[in-house]
């Protein structure tokens, strides 16, 4: 996986390779070549490939890992204050509370939208239990709330609906 460094050593490569194409340009203008117009739109290009790659290598890229969390699934975001992930009905109460602290950490974005009253994101977990043929019923489990003001924030409020768990099918021994 590329990390930020490596965004970083291609924006000097790109920036590099625009200032040739500039130069290049310039030097085209004052002879009055043929390709003039074309290595202008080169430059352009390579300013706004430049300008990307520098923006890759601030913002990681990567996502967080937390021991003990199993895989989810989004099955619902906003893009504000809530989002819904689903998890395998075999899960434990542990397994959940990493699983939510991960995605709490994953789905964070400063572009999020609070207001004054409500700058919690909150995510809740669940799955579908299917107690008779032909049933589904989705089964909240637990969830999740952080702040959006602050990525570093380490107030994030777990909460795990321990009662739900009993109602979760139990494995054939």
């Amino acid at each position: 996986m590329l990390t930020t460094a490596n965004f970083l050593q291609y924006t000097q490569w790109s920036g590099i390779a625009t200032l040739v194409f500039a130069a290049l340009a310039f030097l085209a203008f004052i002879l009055k070549w043929g390709i003039r117009f074309r290595l202008v739109g080169a430059t352009g290009f390579m300013l706004v490939l430049t300008s990307g790659l520098f923006a890759l290598s601030i913002v990681p890229v990567g996502r967080t890992v937390i021991p003990g969390a199993v895989r989810y699934t989004l099955v619902y975001d906003n893009g504000s204050t809530q989002a819904v992930i689903a998890t395998s009905p075999k899960i434990s109460p542990t397994q959940l509370e990493a699983t939510l602290r991960q995605a709490a950490s994953n789905l964070y974005s400063y572009g999020r939208l609070g207001t004054r009253a409500d700058n919690q994101l909150t995510v809740r977990a669940r799955t579908v239990i299917h107690p008779e043929p032909g049933i589904s019923i989705p089964l909240y489990l637990g969830e999740v709330k952080r702040s959006l003001v602050s990525r570093e924030n380490s107030a994030i409020e777990v909460k795990i609906y321990t009662d739900k768990f009993a109602q979760l099918p139990k494995p054939a021994v």
